[in-house]
Order: structure tokens, then C-alpha cells, then sequence
């Protein structure tokens, strides 16, 4: 297709409909077999030489056909994305999408809707879409929500909510200033706390990181404790962060008795149940996030364990006014009206950092009405009950060794060679994994257990069979034999993790 010479259309619509159209099946049709052979094709594979330079080219001061553009795109791009739609790629917490995800994303992007309020079916689709959420989740059938990019986000925005609550609205005029305000979570959460307290001005020192029992949830006890002598100081409590799958080992905090605890001192209850929370889902599972109703907010990802493509996090904060107090706005070029479009052009973006918002709920509208919550619970199970495989493989295999706890979907493992000394381990790992990666067959990542390196496979994957979890352990023993070949004296390999 020819572009458009906008000297004498002035638009950027083709001048052939029908030329675009072919190109659009084309692709559709090719993004299919994509998926279908996804099993075909390496878990992960370094871009190429070729593809680097191709995608290091000069401005494009003039297009060129959409036909060549695409075919650069299928040299150059599709051959080296993350894996993570492969059925063996279980590193980090990432979900690998569904095909109808995938449609969801050319409709969405066909309607190209502005979400951050408005008249529109668009924010009809977000209403009920939260709604639907708030109830898989146990939470009360008027909790308030949005869709964001991610967990960061969304457990941001029930971090901001917790710091209105605890110091009241004007904290959006007078700024935080000396509010002496505590944050209290396990040594066990990810990174998000200590960059949300960064931009809100608390700092990283508001943060106290209470210690884990040996199955890596918060000790209760010494939470209780540390409450005590902050408010002993003159420090104000604001928020208590539970856990619903934490990254290391997929463990979750008693959010009972985290909750019971945030009552007694009146203290805001957010939990961070990026993939954890989905177990609500599973029949089966359900109890290992039980508690989670409890919270004042949560926050999740559906495109980890919900299984829809990115970007597709949850907040949901029961006190939707007080959620909407913490993040209103009304500029004059944004006034309600009582007719026409914009009777609450800034429905969404009151509840959030967001004015300019996609249609994000569509790819969760469609996948959920598509699938039903049932079958993406079954999933999930599945995903738990291979885990429990993987464990048993770890177990009965030579030289193998399960590192810390292993909870959910979670299990963190390592090779040990005979006779080698403690302080080599850990660097043989670090390569042994690299040359998993490398050699496209699997992709798991590592994880930090204490002072032990271990490769960690963090499984929400629907694609993912029983022999896949074989093949890992198979690639994993002969990868490591190898390596104990190549190094007569047992030393550690040279590249470091």
C-alpha cells in the first residue's frame, strides 16, 4: 500500500481500502499461525546482528509501502520478542495472552477511545468490567476501581488513597511536609513500595520491612511490635501492605490477622496481589488468598495470572469517594455538562494519575465474556497442580535441590555439584541458568534465597503441559554435567550473575 500523499488528501486513511484490507488479512492470518506454532519456535532467541542494525535506521522523513514496512517487521521484530507466550517460558511473573486477547487488541485499537470519562460505551465496558472483579474478589458490589498499566500503578494508587485517608485531603495542598507517616510490609515485597514512597515524597525511610517466618510470610508479632514503638516516637501508621503471592517463593501473609491488626490501630489494609489474588478464581485454591476481601484496597495484574495481554492492572478501593477525593480534578476546559458527551468527562481520571486512558477493558470484557471466569480458574489450577509436579521432579532428581519455601505457583531450585565448595555454587547456577535461556529450550529466572542463587520458575502459563516441567528438569541436569565436563577442576565458570 502506498502512502498517502497528504499534499493532496491531507489525510492519513489510504487511498486504497481494498490494498489495506488484504494486508490486514494478511496479517491477521499470519499472527495466528504465530500463535498456533508458538511450540515450534525457541522460548527465546538474541536478536540478531541483521535485525540490530535494521532497527537502528535513520528518521523516516518519507514512508514507504506498508507491505515492505511489514516485512522488515517480520524479519527484524517478530522472530525476537520477550518468549513469554512460548508454553516453557516461566521467568519472572509474566502471563503469555490468549488469541482472543490478541483480536481484543485490533478492536480497541480500531475504536481508539479516549477513556478518561464521557458518554461512551467504552466506559460502560470499565464499569462492569470492575464490577465483575470486585465480586471474583469478594469485594462489596459499590467498590470503586480502575484499569491501569500494571502493579506499580495500581498499588500507587492504593498507596495515595491510604496517605489521603490517613492525613486527611489537604495533604494535596500543604504536600506531605513532616507528616512522620509509616508504611509497614514484609521483607519479602517487590520493589513498587519503595518507588511509590519515593514519589510521594515519604521517602524510603518511611518504610518499616518487617521480617518473614520460615514459609516467607510477615511475623505478625514483630509487626505488632514495631507498630508500638512508632507510635511510642510520635510516628503515624498510615498503611499496613499484606502480601498475596510474594515474588521469591509465591508465599501469602495471614491477611486475617493483617487485617485484624489494621482495625485494632485503624490503619489503611492494601495488599499486593499481583498474581496471588487470581487464586480467588480457582475452586480448588481459593483459600490460599483468603482474607484478601478484608482489604481496604488490592492490587492486581491480569495480564500475569488473568492471562491477558499487556498492559492490564486492577486497583479496586472499596471507599470510591474517598478514592475520588484523592485524585479529583475539575479544569475548566473539562466542566460537567447535563447533556452532549461530556455529562463527567473525567469519570476515570478522577480515580487515578491517568487523563489520557486507552480502552484497556476491552481486552478484559471480551476475554472474560469469551472464556468465563471457570475456565481461566481451571487454568490456574492446572498452573498450581504442575507446580506440585515440578516440585516432586526437583525432589526425586540427583543433585537437585529445592531453595526456601514453595507456595502457589512458585518453586525455586538449584543444581549442586558434588565436592564443590559452598562459594562456587552460587556462580554455577548463575551460568546454568544463562545457558537455559541461551539455549532457547526454557526460560525460568533466578531468585535470591538468602545467600543461595536459584533458578526460579514462576509459573502462570496456560500453555504449559506436565512434559514441559520434564524437559526443564532433562535440560537443567544435562546442561549441568556438561558445564562439570568443560571444568576439570570443579571451578566456578567465569561469568557472574
Amino acid at each position: 500500500m502506498n502512502p498517502t500523499p497528504l499534499s493532496q488528501s491531507g489525510t492519513l486513511d489510504p487511498t486504497d481500502w481494498d490494498e489495506l484490507r488484504a494486508i490486514g488479512h494478511a496479517m491477521i492470518d499470519d499472527m495466528l499461525d504465530y500463535l498456533r506454532d508458538v511450540r515450534d519456535r525457541p522460548a527465546w532467541q538474541r536478536p540478531s546482528e541483521e535485525a540490530r542494525a535494521a532497527l537502528m535506521a535513520p528518521t523516516p522523513r518519507e514512508g514507504k509501502p506498508l507491505s515492505e514496512v511489514y516485512d522488515e517487521f517480520k524479519r527484524s521484530i517478530l522472530p525476537y520478542p520477550t518468549g513469554n507466550i512460548h508454553p516453557r517460558f516461566w521467568g519472572w511473573v509474566m502471563g503469555n495472552g490468549t488469541p482472543v486477547g490478541m483480536l481484543a487488541e485490533l478492536l480497541g485499537g480500531a475504536m481508539n477511545c479516549h477513556v478518561s470519562g464521557y458518554d461512551q460505551s467504552a466506559v460502560l465496558v470499565e464499569k462492569q468490567v470492575i464490577g465483575w472483579l470486585a465480586e471474583l474478589m469478594d469485594f462489596p458490589v459499590n467498590t470503586s476501581g480502575l484499569l491501569v498499566s500494571g502493579g506499580t500503578v495500581a498499588n500507587l494508587i492504593g498507596l495515595t488513597v491510604a496517605r489521603n485517608h490517613a492525613l486527611g485531603q489537604g495533604v494535596r495542598s500543604v504536600g506531605v511536609n513532616n507528616s512522620r507517616a509509616m508504611v509497614y510490609a514484609s521483607s519479602q515485597t517487590h520493589g513498587w513500595l519503595d518507588r511509590s514512597c519515593d514519589l510521594l515524597g515519604f521517602g524510603k525511610n518511611s518504610i518499616r520491612y518487617v521480617n518473614v517466618d520460615e514459609h516467607h510470610r510477615i511475623r505478625i508479632d514483630l509487626l505488632h511490635e514495631q507498630i508500638d514503638r512508632d507510635l511510642a516516637s510520635g510516628l503515624k501508621p498510615i498503611c499496613i501492605v499484606g502480601n498475596a503471592g510474594t515474588v521469591s517463593c509465591g508465599a501469602t501473609d495471614d491477611l486475617h490477622a493483617l487485617s485484624d491488626l489494621a482495625e485494632q490501630y485503624d490503619i489503611w489494609f492494601h495488599i499486593d496481589g499481583a498474581f496471588g489474588a487470581l487464586a480467588k478464581l480457582s475452586p480448588k485454591y481459593r483459600g490460599l488468598a483468603d482474607g484478601l476481601e478484608r482489604a481496604d484496597s488490592v492490587a492486581f495484574d491480569l495480564h500475569k495470572w488473568g492471562y491477558m495481554q499487556y498492559e492490564l492492572g486492577v486497583v479496586l478501593v472499596k471507599d470510591g469517594e474517598l478514592q475520588s477525593e484523592t485524585f479529583g480534578f475539575a479544569p475548566s476546559y473539562l466542566d460537567k455538562f447535563s447533556g452532549g458527551i461530556a455529562p463527567n468527562p473525567t469519570e476515570f481520571a478522577s480515580k487515578g494519575i491517568q487523563l489520557s486512558r486507552g480502552f484497556r477493558s476491552l481486552k478484559a470484557w471480551l476475554q472474560l465474556s469469551t472464556y468465563g471466569t471457570d475456565a481461566i480458574g481451571a487454568a490456574i489450577e492446572e498452573n498450581i497442580d504442575q507446580i506440585e509436579h515440578l516440585r516432586k521432579l526437583v525432589a526425586r532428581t540427583p543433585h537437585l535441590e529445592q531453595v526456601g519455601p514453595s507456595a502457589m505457583n512458585v518453586v525455586c531450585f538449584r543444581y549442586v555439584p558434588e565436592n564443590m565448595a559452598a562459594s562456587g555454587v552460587n556462580s554455577f547456577n548463575a551460568e546454568l541458568l544463562v545457558r537455559i535461556q541461551e539455549s532457547g529450550l526454557a526460560v525460568p529466572s533466578n531468585a535470591r534465597i538468602g545467600d543461595d542463587f536459584a533458578l526460579r520458575v514462576a509459573h502462570t502459563n496456560h500453555r504449559s503441559t506436565r512434559e514441559d516441567f520434564d524437559i526443564l528438569i532433562e535440560s537443567a541436569t544435562r546442561t549441568a554435567e556438561l558445564m562439570l565436563l568443560e571444568s576439570d577442576s570443579h571451578d566456578p565458570p567465569s561469568r557472574q550473575d
